[in-house]
Order: structure tokens, then sequence, then C-alpha cells
């Protein structure tokens, strides 16, 4: 299969039982081959598994990183969206404290599109993007949704070679598709019209 990110060749990765992985050779991204996708009802049950209290410090915390960026780089009076927020989008809870007013879209969740035909000062994307099934249009579409300035948000856990894979926890969860590593989101950077890329430990940044 060619890589569902850039579009490059791929070579055989890794393999168990029930799910097979690919490499792309181009951009370096680690993809689940297409016929160990599980169904979008069982992906909705996977998801509603999840401990999504946004009232939990412990979930706070883990996106600390990403709200304390926004609260920085951003005041109230911009907007914000928050895609594929999920059944508890403690992102959201947490700048609404704080006087921002945030949009809400999820496949399963919110799943209204209206959101969707309008433009923001930044779009949150927490623990989002190794679930795309089609990553390049995915992109393509939260860069077209940005304002000049605006800035996209991502958390999720990159691949690097350094990484044990037999072993790594992330590859784990069933509804993990596509794992990046720092070549895909130069990638991505570079083609999908966003200007700059920042990558820190617990967070990723495009800027439009």
């Amino acid at each position: 299969m060619n890589c569902i990110l850039c579009e490059g060749t791929t070579k055989k990765f890794w393999k168990s039982k029930n799910r097979k992985f690919v490499e792309c050779t181009n951009c370096g991204g680690i993809q689940l081959l297409p016929q160990f996708y599980i169904s979008e009802k069982a992906e909705e049950a996977r998801y509603l598994t999840h401990n999504n209290d946004v009232n939990d410090l412990g979930y706070q915390d883990f996106v600390k990183p990403i709200t304390s960026r926004i609260l920085k780089d951003f005041s109230p009076k911009h907007s914000g969206l928050d895609y594929g927020c999920g059944n508890g989008p403690v992102i959201t809870a947490q700048l609404e404290k704080k006087g921002y007013t945030i949009s809400l879209y999820d496949l399963y969740f919110y799943p209204n599109t209206e959101v969707l035909k309008t433009r923001y000062d930044f779009i949150i994307c927490c623990e989002v993007m190794e679930h795309f099934s089609a990553p390049k249009q995915e992109f393509s579409e939260l860069a077209s949704l940005l304002k000049p300035g605006g800035k996209l948000y991502c958390k999720t856990s990159l691949y690097s070679k350094e990484i044990d894979f037999d072993n790594w926890y992330y590859k784990n969860d069933v509804t993990h598709i596509f794992f990046y590593t720092v070549k895909s989101l130069e990638w991505i950077k570079t083609n999908l019209t966003f200007s700059a890329l920042e990558i820190h430990p617990n967070a990723i940044i495009f800027s439009k």
C-alpha cells in the first residue's frame, strides 16, 4: 500500500497474530494495514471506555502542556475549535473557566459539521491524529480552518527508531492507525500549507 499521509511507498514493519503495520520509506510513518481497522461501532465503544472525566485532576495534568500553551498564546477574545474532543472535552472545560469560547467537533460525540464551516484562531487536536485513516485530508482540512497566524495544537506519541515497537504500549490501542515521526510532521508542515512547526515533549504546534 502507499502511505496514507504522503503517498510514498511502504515496506513491511511489524506483525502480530491480529495486526500488521508497514513503514513509509518517505516520511517514516508507521501505519496499520486497512484490513485490520475496526468498525466505527467498535471504535465508538472503545472510546466510551476511556475515563474522560473533565474534573479528573490526572486528566487535567495530562493535557496541561496544550492548555498552558493556548493560555500563553491566545486570549479569551480569540476563537477555538476542539477537534476530536471525545465525550469528555477537558481542555475546553479548562479554557471555558478562563472565559474562552470553544466550539466542539467529534465524529461520534459532537457530530455538528456546522462548526467546520468557519475559521478559528486556534484548534485543539489532542490524542486524535493517531486515529486518522486519511491524515493528509484531515490535516489539509484543519489547515483550512485556521485563520492566518492561527495555531493547531496536537498531542500524540511520536515513533522513533529508539522505541522498542514490540513493547510499545501506544501500538496496543486497536483504534490507533498511524504513528508519526519527526519526518512525518515535517512533511505535513511543508506540504499542507503550514508555515511553522514546533515539536515539544508533550505538544506539537503547527502555525498557519
